[in-house]
C-alpha cells in the first residue's frame, strides 16, 4: 500500500526544488528526495528483515508504466531515464521491444518513489532539451556514427562524420540528462545507506536486510519475467555527439522539478 504520509514528504522536497532557481539548491532538494526514499526503503526492509508480520503483508509486485504511443521518436530515452531512477531504488525493470511501456518488478513503496521521481523529471528533460534545440547550440557541430562500407566482396566498419542534426541532438542530450540524474540519484542512495548504517547498533543489520531484499526481487522477476533477450539504450544507427551529451550532462546536473509536474500521480505517458 501506498505511504501517503511518505509521498506527500517527497513531493514537498520536490516542489521546492522547483520553486528555486538556484541550481545547488535545486539539486540538494532532488537528492533530499532521493535519500527520504531510500532511507524508507531501508526501514521496510530491516523491518521485514525482523518481524515476520512484514514480510508477510510486503512482496514483490509487478507494475506497467507506460512510457508513450507507439512510433514517437525518443521513447528510449524516457526508457533510460526511469532505469536510471529504478537502478538507485532497487527495481527491476523490462522494457517494450518498442519502449512504449516498461515492466518494474519491486516492492510497491519503491515503485512509487520511482514513478513520483519519474514523473516529475521526464518533464523537465524534455523541456531542457527543447530549450537546447531552440537556442541552435547544437547548429555548427557534428556526429559520428559507425557504418558499414562494402567494395565488392570486402566490408570494413568506419567512422562517419556529418552535420549535427536536430534529432540526434536531442537523443544525445536526453541520453547525458538521464545518466545524469541516475549518477545523482545513486550517490544520494549511497549516503543515505551509509547514514543508516552509522546510526544503527549493528551496522551489518541493514546490508544484510537490504540483500534479502534484493535477493527476493531478483528471485521474483526471474520467475515473473518472460522477457527475452536484452535492451539496448541506444541504436546502432545512431550518432554520437559530444557536444550534445555535454549539454545534457550539465542539464542533469542542475535538474529541478518543472512546473507541469503532478506529484502523486502515477506516471503518464507523454502524448505524440
Amino acid at each position: 500500500m501506498r505511504d501517503d504520509k511518505l509521498l506527500t514528504k517527497i513531493g514537498g522536497l520536490l516542489r521546492q526544488a522547483e520553486g528555486t532557481d538556484n541550481e545547488h539548491e535545486a539539486q540538494a532538494f532532488l537528492q533530499a528526495a532521493q535519500r527520504l526514499a531510500t532511507a524508507a526503503s531501508v526501514d521496510l526492509a530491516v523491518a521485514r528483515a525482523h518481524d515476520p508480520a512484514a514480510r508477510n503483508r510486503a512482496t514483490p509486485v509487478q507494475r506497467k508504466i507506460e512510457i508513450g504511443p507507439a512510433g514517437k521518436r525518443g521513447l528510449k530515452t524516457y526508457v533510460a531515464l526511469f532505469l536510471a531512477i529504478a537502478h538507485a531504488n532497487d527495481v527491476r525493470c523490462d522494457i517494450a521491444s518498442n519502449a512504449t511501456y516498461v515492466l518494474a518488478f519491486g516492492f510497491a513503496g519503491d515503485i512509487d518513489a520511482i514513478e513520483a521521481l519519474y514523473s516529475s523529471l521526464v518533464v523537465q528533460m524534455v523541456a531542457a532539451s527543447d530549450a537546447y534545440l531552440k537556442s541552435g547550440a547544437y547548429r555548427g557541430q557534428t556526429a559520428q556514427r559507425v557504418v558499414t562500407q562494402t567494395h565488392g566482396w570486402y566490408r570494413r566498419r568506419v567512422v562517419e562524420e556529418k552535420k549535427l542534426s536536430p534529432i540526434t541532438a536531442r537523443l544525445n542530450f536526453q541520453h547525458a540528462f538521464a545518466e545524469r540524474i541516475g549518477a545523482r540519484l545513486s550517490e544520494a542512495r549511497d549516503e543515505a545507506l551509509a547514514t543508516a548504517a552509522v546510526a544503527e547498533a549493528a551496522p551489518k543489520s541493514t546490508a544484510l536486510a537490504l540483500r534479502d531484499k534484493e535477493l527476493e526481487v531478483r528471485d521474483f522477476h526471474a520467475a515473473e519475467s518472460s522477457a527475452r533477450g536484452s535492451w539496448q539504450p541506444v541504436s546502432a544507427s545512431a550518432g554520437y555527439s559530444s557536444a550534445a551529451r555535454r549539454a545534457g550532462d550539465r542539464a542533469g546536473r542542475r535538474a529541478r522539478i518543472g512546473e507541469q509536474a503532478q506529484f502523486g500521480a502515477a506516471s503518464k505517458a507523454l502524448d505524440a
